[in-house]
């Protein structure tokens, strides 16, 4: 029978497995989805799939650089233990090292990868099989330079966080300070010229709604040209948190990282931080322990 796309997406979404092993598991069992499941246990690849419903917010982040590309990357895991593990590490750079070489569009199609014959999902689901937790790529970026480009990498916290940057201008010293800069104050856009028209009217709205109730408030109220100007300070303030080139630079806070980039230009930057947006499941220890034992 022929097996459609949306069959194959069901159980890999169920069992975590690659799109090719389910497609075959889909084809050697006449498209039936439990025995697909139970052929892809068989066969080692589906051992994780009881794990599909946990939440994998813990990991680690990673980039890599290869010539004039580079690529970061965040594969999460259920425990922050596990993201300790010199096999999940491994696993990690090597999603990493795939990525850069492939440059695929998307998370569905780097899955798709082909790593030594299987692929990339196929390799998550059974590292994730072996080390017994749900282990997940979520995300990547795919960066490509020209040669008189530069790219800068951080990681910090052990591989909690990771920035990368693409400039142009500067060395590579002062490229990876720009990128140590991105992954720990998190700026939002590299200049306001990036910065949409509908998010500044946004923060001029909020702000001016402040001022205004805290206007109505006041023993003394303000004219309104006063207030106006109170708004765009604000507004200012907030703008310079929001970019780049207009933050206190953290190595030397007396200067702003537009002043150390000189005559440098930051191109593009991406920062990856370990479960950020990801609604952690709160645990109850001893709910879990009772569980466990009324399991058994």
């Amino acid at each position: 029978m022929a097996i459609s796309a949306k069959l194959v997406k069901e159980l890999r979404e169920k069992t975590g497995a690659g799109m090719m092993d389910c497609k075959k598991a889909l084809e050697a069992c006449n498209g039936d989805l439990e025995a697909s499941f139970d052929w892809l246990r068989e066969k080692g690849i589906a051992k994780a799939a009881k794990k599909a419903d946990r939440i994998a917010a813990e990991g680690l982040t990673a980039f890599v650089v290869d010539g004039n590309a580079a690529a970061i990357v965040e594969v999460n895991s259920e425990t922050d233990f596990v993201a300790k593990n010199a096999e999940f590490q491994e696993l990690v750079a090597l999603t990493a090292k795939t990525i850069v070489n492939a440059k695929p569009q998307d998370v569905e199609a780097a899955l798709q990868l082909d790593v030594d014959g299987k692929d990339l999902g196929t390799v998550i689901a059974e590292k994730s099989g072996k080390i017994g937790e749900k282990l997940s790529l979520r995300r990547f970026a795919v960066m490509t330079k020209n040669d008189d480009e530069i790219f800068g990498a951080y990681s910090h916290m052990g591989g909690k966080m990771c920035a990368l940057v693409k400039a142009s201008g500067i060395d590579e010293v002062k490229a990876k300070d720009v990128a140590m800069q991105v992954a720990a104050i998190a700026p939002q856009y590299i200049d306001r010229t990036a910065i949409p028209a509908e998010i500044l009217e946004h923060e001029r709205t909020v702000l001016k709604a402040q001022a205004m109730e805290e206007n109505a408030k006041s023993a003394k109220p303000k004219p309104e040209n006063i207030i106006e100007k109170m708004i765009e300070g604000r507004l200012n303030k907030n703008l310079k948190e929001m970019c780049l080139v207009d933050q206190e630079f953290i190595k030397n806070p007396d200067e702003t990282v537009a002043k150390f980039l000189g005559e440098g230009k930051v191109i593009n930057m991406v920062r990856f931080q370990v479960g950020e947006g990801i609604e952690k499941k709160e645990e109850n220890f001893a709910e879990e322990v009772a569980a466990q034992m009324n399991a058994k």
